[in-house]
């Protein structure tokens, strides 16, 4: 049986001491932690990637924080099943000792424990992107009702833009070459016709 650690920071000017202190106090050393410094947002990090081949059957891996294995609850969740059943290791969150597969609590194993927990977890978090989402709609829609604009700001005619329009308006331009005196593209300019169209309706 051997013992790793996985640590990991957002980005290359993030400390790591205080996951590298928690490690050594529990035993470990720096030739058995694996550092990514780089962001949570999949598991496609390269020294991960290393650590997860070179695990076996009965190792212990030791995370500081579940969030410090990934930022997704879903993606999470589904990288704990394949460690701890396909792999078929043994995970323990030190921040979080329900995180702990080698637990039994009146006979019942710790793997199930934590995968219990992790769904759970894995809900909350959906349920608080949904209710974020709500909220910013909310928040949208009450924004607009006190008129709001949102979006890009759209952007004055150009100053010979009447003049252009006219001569197209009349059938004296194409299109194109309306783009061309304006000094655009002909669907930049197809664009201010019809906003421009809409503002006099």
């Amino acid at each position: 049986m051997a013992k790793y650690a996985y640590i990991r920071v957002s980005s290359k000017d993030q400390n790591i001491a205080r996951q590298v202190e928690a490690m050594q106090e529990i035993g470990l050393t720096k030739k058995q932690m694996y550092i990514d410094k780089q962001s949570g947002k999949d598991f496609i990090r390269k020294n991960y990637q290393r650590l997860v081949k070179k695990l076996k059957a009965g190792d212990e891996l030791y995370i500081k924080s579940i969030d410090r294995l990934g930022r997704d609850y879903d993606e999470i969740l589904e990288q704990w099943r394949y460690l701890t059943r396909v792999k078929d290791i043994d995970l323990i969150v030190l921040d979080f000792p329900l995180l702990d597969t080698r637990n039994q609590v009146n006979g019942v194993t710790g793997k199930f424990i934590a995968d219990l927990v992790l769904q759970i977890l894995s809900y909350v978090a959906q349920i608080e992107r949904e209710n974020t989402k709500q909220r910013q709609a909310e928040g949208i829609r009450i924004a607009k009702e006190k008129g709001v604009q949102f979006g890009r700001p759209k952007h004055d005619f150009p100053e010979q833009f009447e003049e252009i329009y006219q001569l197209w308006e009349t059938g004296k331009i194409s299109m194109r070459e309306g783009g061309r005196r304006l000094n655009t593209h002909h669907t930049t300019f197809a664009r201010w016709i019809a906003r421009y169209q809409q503002q006099k309706a």
